[in-house]
């Protein structure tokens, strides 16, 4: 096999981040769901935004938060995800591109413009996401490199774009490319939400597609219909290759090989915004296991990357995590 231009290339939804704070009093009397992603459109957007406080913008999207966090640590990276050429546009092409990933996705010109996630932080750090995908839509199989995806050791998908209908296509066109040229496929579960709107699908992917899984407790659970963490982790078992399962405080259960390792979280002094936690957790770990690092260092890897994304507002890291993790690996 031929040697790797990329580490891992992500695929997702392009989106640029509004993060304001609110009350729960605010998110019940908006009729927000809270702690979920969900699908808005142009007009609750509009209405939503001049009804929200003070907000800061920032790039985003669960894949895009990932390959910029792998670029931190010091990682080759590729993104593909789709934007429209307008400023929003501009603004993500320029901070993914300034962060050290590849990203050549032609834009859309006209049409649906650049997507915008609407998120709402409580006092709690729950972050609950009002997400209108605008041009991440037009995301299609004819955006996918074949030959820069057999490049990449791993090819890493977000379960989010499972609801584009034709960035399903697109998905399976990649995850097809990586497995003939012998490369590793990987999905985040993104949200419990998620896989409730496309269980059985799911369950084919992880079945059939997917050799690295990350998943947080509620989205493992809501795929194989269990509250008890052990019962999923047997479910998962000869599923997929590699099973990372984040369960917030209590640290991750990764299943890798038939063997089980409880790794823990790594220490947070406050918890600011829990945006990207599970990003972030997939770069440390997704980083470790391009370097044919043990799971468990994997998951070590995972936690750092993800404790410093909590600790501040925002999804992308702030500080280097090339030199958070030194000692590590």
């Amino acid at each position: 096999m031929a040697a790797a231009l990329y580490d891992v290339t992500g695929i997702g939804n392009a989106i640029v981040d509004v993060i304001a704070h609110a009350d729960d009093a605010f998110l019940a009397a908006n009729g927000i769901e809270k702690g979920a992603m969900t699908l808005i459109d142009a007009a609750r957007a509009e209405e939503l935004y001049g009804r929200m406080g003070p907000g800061v913008e920032v790039s985003g999207g669960s894949a895009g938060n990932t390959m910029a966090g792998f670029a931190s640590l010091g990682g080759r990276g590729a993104y593909v995800g789709k934007v429209c050429n307008d400023q929003l546009g501009s603004v993500f092409r320029h901070d993914i591109t300034a962060a050290g990933v590849h990203f050549a996705t032609d834009p859309l010109h006209g049409g649906a413009p650049t997507a915008r996630c609407l998120i709402l932080v409580t006092p709690d750090a729950q972050r609950s996401m009002n997400t209108y995908l605008g041009a991440c839509v037009e995301l299609g199989p004819e955006d996918i490199d074949e030959a820069m995806i057999a490049a990449s050791q791993v090819t890493y998908l977000e379960g989010y774009l499972w609801d584009p209908p034709r960035a399903k296509e697109a998905f399976l066109k990649a995850a097809g490319a990586a497995h003939a040229a012998g490369r590793k496929v990987s999905l985040s579960l993104s949200d419990s939400f998620c896989v409730h709107r496309h269980h059985d699908e799911f369950l084919d992917l992880v079945a059939n597609h997917v050799d690295i899984l990350f998943a947080n407790e509620h989205e493992i659970g809501a795929l194989y219909g269990t509250d008890d963490i052990a019962v999923a982790v047997e479910a998962v078992k000869g599923h997929c290759e590699v099973a990372a399962l984040t369960r917030s405080e209590k640290g991750a259960v990764i299943v890798a090989g038939g063997q089980v390792f409880e790794v823990p979280a790594a220490p947070v002094d406050r918890v600011v915004d829990t945006t990207g936690a599970g990003d972030l957790y997939a770069a440390g770990f997704l980083y470790g296991y391009t370097r044919g690092l043990a799971p468990a260092v994997c998951g070590r890897l995972g936690a750092i990357a993800a404790a410093e994304v909590i600790s501040h507002v925002g999804a992308r890291p702030e500080v280097s995590l090339a030199e958070l993790v030194k000692g590590v690996v």
